[in-house]
């Protein structure tokens, strides 16, 4: 489903093949689902404080191989997220490599951005950066974990590439969208995924993530994504 977009006029939804729902959204809906008013603020009071880790140890490759087919459907994670965000999708050899589509609005700098595969426009960024991951809790989970993470389309999203690569590993209390009627959403997408896998959060992260959704206290908190760990097949890497 495409991703609910703060201050959009209307919510556009596409029936996508890939498991999961778009952050903010669920299955079978097209609004977001979760607690009601309130439900992630309380989201965020449950979460674990505690100081950032050293990065000592962290690499891509401690997450699996990029974009790793976690849903079996025979298409890459990248290209599943694609399919998912962008409109107008067009495909090369088959229904999975996507060549085109148009990312209108990019959540993250609200700028409309065409996507041709090979070109550098749009990433696909993770919500939550996986070296914050490792950081906070992700060094001490088995590679099935970390795997479903990387993968999970609840911590996943098509967005403006010069603007994602500001970011870095980035938490709230570092980095937020510069498009501001956004993060709110965002916010709440870092919070679900944070609840989902038992990653916790520091003192700075947590104040900045509460003064963001005090301002938007009917916010839900998105649900669904993939399971929390990777299948079978790949538990051994």
């Amino acid at each position: 489903m495409a991703r609910l977009r703060s201050g959009a006029v209307t919510a556009v939804v596409v029936l996508v093949a890939v498991s999961g729902c778009k952050p903010g959204q669920s299955e079978g809906s097209s609004g977001p689902r979760g607690g009601g008013s309130g439900a992630v603020l309380a989201a965020v009071d449950s979460l674990t404080v505690k100081g950032r880790a050293p990065k000592t140890g962290y690499s891509r490759t401690r997450f699996g191989t990029a974009w790793a087919d976690t849903d079996s459907n025979s298409c890459d994670t990248r290209d599943d997220i694609l399919k998912r965000d962008l409109r107008n999708v067009r495909f090369t050899g088959g229904d999975c490599k996507v060549s085109y589509g148009l990312l209108e609005p990019d959540p993250y700098s609200g700028k409309d951005i065409t996507y041709r595969r090979g070109s550098s426009q749009v990433d696909i960024d993770h919500v939550v950066p996986l070296s914050d991951a490792w950081q906070k809790g992700a060094k001490y989970w088995d590679a099935s974990k970390r795997i479903a993470l990387a993968n999970d389309p609840l911590n996943l999203i098509a967005v403006d590439a010069s603007t994602n690569r500001g970011k870095g590993d980035g938490d709230a209390a570092t980095w937020l969208p510069p498009n501001t009627t956004y993060r709110c959403v965002y916010v709440a997408d870092q919070v679900a995924v944070k609840k989902k896998y038992g990653l916790w959060v520091t003192a700075a992260e947590k104040a900045a993530m509460k003064k963001v959704l005090t301002g938007c206290p009917g916010q839900k908190l998105p649900t669904g994504g993939n399971p929390t760990r990777a299948p079978e097949r790949f538990r051994a890497r």
